[in-house]
This record gives C-alpha cells, structure tokens and sequence, in this order.
C-alpha cells in the first residue's frame, strides 16, 4: 500500500513537467506551458519501493496522460527517461521518470488491465479510485511488452509473438472509448477547467 505524505516537494511535479513536456512529440502546447494538474490515479508496487502515478495535467492545448515513477535512486539504464529530481519532504531525495519506460510501472499496468491489481486514488491512502474502469478479455496473462515507442498521441508497446500493441494514450481525447477488437483497456477521469468531469480512454490492448 501507497503511503500518500501530506509533505512539500522542491521543485514541484508540476514544476518538472513544464520543463519536460515540451521536449516529448505527444506534447502540443507551448515552449512554455502553464499546467493544471487535472486527475489521475496510483498504483501500489508489491514491493513497496517505488511510487507510480498516473497524472493528467491540463493547459490551453488539451488534457495529457503522464505516467511517472519515483525512486530512491536513479534507475540503472533509463537517463534518457528522467524527467528530474526532487526533494520530498518525507522521504529526501526523489528521481522522477518516465514511467512506460519503468518496468515496474508496466507491470503495474498490466496487472491493472487483466484485474490483479486495483487503482488507487491520488492524493487519498488506501482508497480505490471507482473512476478508473478497466476490462481484459484475453484468455491468459500478457506475456510482456516490448520497449515503448512514442508517437505524436500515444506510447506503444508491442506484446511479444501476441500480435497486439499497448497503446498508452497521451493527449486525452474526452469520451474516447476502446477501439473495435480491443481485448483490454482503462479509462479514466480528470477536471476540466469549467469544473465538470470529464472521461477518455487512457490505455487499450489490441490488435496490431
């Protein structure tokens, strides 16, 4: 279980990603954006070590899905997938990464799709999030999924001698649903800025 510290954080996750995004080819906004964070959820990693959250976060180009890791130290072969580092009130120093390239955060996600693991609320401990929704129809656990690869609205990882592809879906597209022959997926929800609820696909399993 997640222990969720009411805490500061220096510089903020906020703050990171403003530097970050521009540099990723799903980001569409601004050399210099002004984020909201919108919603999300968490994960619980079994061995307690690494805390994984999937954000939304918001600016005048759209709704973005960002999966993050953070640790204790730096993640041995993932430089190129650091988004920074962080002082954590709590807990000292934090290395934020880009979680689709985290093996833990995708395991995680796995679990979530096939239902072994349940989403957790973001800011709230031990609380599942009844907004995140998910379904697998696949007749047996996804074997694995290959190195992901971005492209200017998703993340995608191939499943290895499965002929399917994870696409994690980065701009957030309000009502979206799975496509036809999708055998799982998760959706999810987030604020807009008029205060009202909004829902999309945030990842599905399917055919390649």
């Amino acid at each position: 279980m997640a222990l969720i510290h009411r805490t500061t954080l220096k510089p903020t996750k906020v703050e990171l990603l403003a530097a970050w995004l521009p540099t990723r080819p799903w980001y569409h906004g601004s050399a210099a954006p002004e984020l909201v964070k919108a919603g999300g959820f968490r994960l619980d990693d079994p061995e307690g070590e690494v805390g994984i959250e999937f954000m939304v976060v918001t600016d005048e180009s759209g709704a973005y899905l960002v999966p993050l890791t953070y640790r204790g130290a730096p993640l041995d072969g993932a430089e190129h997938a650091l988004v920074g580092t962080m002082e954590h009130g709590v807990l000292g120093p934090r290395w934020a990464y880009d979680g689709c390239h985290d093996p833990v955060l995708t395991a995680g996600l796995l679990a979530l799709i096939e239902g072994r693991t349940e989403a957790q609320a973001q800011s709230i401990t031990d609380t599942p999030d009844r907004e995140v929704v998910r379904s697998y129809a696949g007749q047996g656990p996804v074997p694995g999924l290959g190195a992901p690869v971005d492209t200017d609205e998703s993340t995608e990882f191939t499943v290895p001698d499965a002929g399917l592809v994870l696409r994690l879906q980065r701009v957030l597209t309000p009502g979206s649903t799975p496509p036809d022959g999708a055998v799982g997926q998760v959706s999810g929800a987030w604020e807009r800025p008029d205060g009202s609820r909004a829902h999309a696909l945030f990842a599905a399993l399917q055919p390649r």
